[in-house]
C-alpha cells in the first residue's frame, strides 16, 4: 500500500510544488508505515525523476504517452486510477493547482472518495483524519476531518520548507488504457508564461497596484525583484489597465500564491486582493495613504510616495547585496 502522489513537470524539469506533494506524502506514509509512489504522466528523463526520491519517493510510476505532457482531466484521472489499483492507494496528493482542481474531483468520485481541496497541514490523525484548509476566501480555517476509506487530498503550493534527503527511487513503466474518449480535447496550442521567476512557485514577490501612477513606472518594481530575485504581480486594476499581463494579476478573481515574502506597492488592499495574498508567510506593504487597509494586515509598512521609497530600497538591497558577498 503506498500514498500515491500526482508529479508536475514542464519542460523536463520537475515543478518545486511537486517536491513539496512529495514530501507532504512521505510525512504520511512516514505515519502510516507505507510508502510512497509519484505517478509521472508523459515524457521526462530518468535523472529528472530521480530527483523524487530525494523527497520520500521509493517508486516512481511513469507514462510515457507524449500526450499527457498537456493536461487532459480524462486521461489524467484514468491514469491516477490505475496507479491507484496497482499500489492499493487509500490517499492520493495533488497540488491544489489548475491541474489539481481539475482532476481531484473526478478521481474522488471514481473512488467514492473524500476531498480535501487545498490542505494546510498534516493530517491530524489524533482526530480520526483532519485536515485544515482556508474557506471563505481566506479569512476563515476549517478543520476537515475525512472519514471515506479513499482520501484525496490537494496540497496548497509554498504550505512547507522543502528539505532533501538521501533517498532514492525506482523507475516502472505503467501501461494505462485509456478510452476513447479520454484525449476528447485536442490541445493545439500552449503558450507558456516566461520569466525568471514562475510567480506560482516563487518565494518572494514584489506586486504593484495603482500607487505606480502608470505603467511607465514599472520598471520600479521589476528592478526591486531582480534585485531580490523575486517574481513580480500586480492588483486586478493594473490588469484590467493592461499595465501588466493578466497571468500577474493576484486575488480572488486571479491567482493565490504563498510566498515566504510579499512586498505590495502602491495596493490598497481590498478584501479580493487580499483572499489572494493573506496566505504570505511575510507582508510589507508600502503606501502614501496612511489609512490603506493593507497596513492592519500587513507585518511591516511604510508610509510614503512608492516611486520615491523603490528605488532607495533597490539600492539598499543591491548594496546589501554587494557587502555579503
Amino acid at each position: 500500500m503506498s500514498v500515491l502522489v500526482l508529479v508536475e513537470h514542464t519542460e523536463g524539469d520537475i515543478k518545486k510544488k511537486s517536491f513539496e506533494a512529495v514530501q507532504y506524502a512521505a510525512e504520511i506514509a512516514k505515519a502510516d508505515g507505507s510508502g510512497v509512489a509519484a505517478l509521472v504522466l508523459g515524457a521526462l528523463s530518468e535523472d529528472a525523476i530521480s530527483a523524487l526520491g530525494e523527497y520520500g519517493a521509493q517508486k516512481v510510476l511513469q507514462v510515457s504517452d507524449a500526450r499527457l505532457n498537456d493536461l487532459h482531466a480524462r486521461a489524467y484521472t484514468t491514469a491516477i486510477l490505475t496507479a491507484a489499483q496497482k499500489e492499493g492507494s487509500k490517499v492520493i496528493i495533488m497540488m491544489h493547482d489548475v491541474n489539481g482542481r481539475a482532476v481531484a474531483p473526478r478521481v474522488a468520485v471514481k473512488l467514492n472518495a473524500g476531498l480535501v481541496s487545498g490542505a494546510l497541514s498534516l493530517p491530524d490523525k489524533a482526530k480520526g483524519f483532519t485536515i485544515k484548509k482556508a474557506v471563505f476566501s481566506g479569512k476563515a480555517f476549517a478543520y476537515v476531518n475525512v472519514t471515506s476509506d479513499v482520501k484525496v487530498i490537494t496540497l496548497m503550493p509554498n504550505t512547507f520548507q522543502l528539505s532533501k534527503a538521501d533517498g532514492k527511487a525506482t523507475i516502472e513503466q505503467l501501461q494505462v488504457s485509456f478510452g476513447p474518449k479520454d484525449f476528447g480535447v485536442t490541445v493545439k496550442e500552449v503558450n507558456k508564461v516566461k520569466g525568471e521567476v514562475l510567480l506560482a512557485e516563487a518565494e518572494l514577490v514584489v506586486s504593484g497596484g495603482r500607487g505606480l501612477k502608470g505603467p511607465e513606472n514599472w520598471g520600479l518594481i521589476e528592478d526591486l525583484a531582480k534585485e531580490l530575485g523575486a517574481a513580480t504581480a500586480c492588483s486586478r486594476p493594473v490588469a484590467d489597465a493592461h499595465w501588466r499581463p493578466h497571468h500577474e494579476h493576484v486575488g480572488q478573481t486571479g491567482g493565490t500564491i504563498r510566498p515566504n515574502l510579499y512586498i505590495a506597492v502602491g495596493i490598497s488592499g481590498a478584501i479580493q486582493h487580499l483572499a489572494g495574498v493573506n496566505g504570505s508567510k511575510t507582508i510589507v506593504v508600502i503606501n502614501k495613504d496612511p489609512e490603506a487597509p493593507f497596513f492592519k494586515a500587513g507585518n511591516y509598512g511604510v508610509v510614503g510616495d512608492a516611486l520615491e521609497i523603490l528605488p532607495r530600497l533597490t539600492a539598499a538591497v543591491k548594496k546589501f547585496k554587494e557587502t555579503h558577498k
